[in-house]
């Protein structure tokens, strides 16, 4: 069983990541015109408007992963 120390400091890392996480959700959605990226549904109802970037998220998520496979390769050639 882990010691309160550790759950303490894996409780903190993942505050911390959260927040990074809520300051760039934050800062993204500031930026004009994000949200007319061709690709993207946008939902609205009374009181509220929602924006999914399918298209952004599919290249953001195989730009990513490209970079991730050379980080790897990289890392494990010798």
């Amino acid at each position: 069983m882990p010691n309160l120390e550790m759950i303490g400091r894996w409780i903190m890392i993942t505050g911390g990541i959260l927040v990074i996480l809520g300051v760039a959700v934050w800062l993204l959605g500031k930026i004009p015109g994000l949200n007319q990226i061709p690709g993207t549904l946008r939902i609205e109802g009374q009181g509220f408007t929602c924006f999914f970037p399918v298209v952004a998220m599919i290249f953001l998520s195989v730009v990513l992963t490209v970079i991730l496979n050379v980080v790897i390769r990289l890392m494990n050639h010798k």
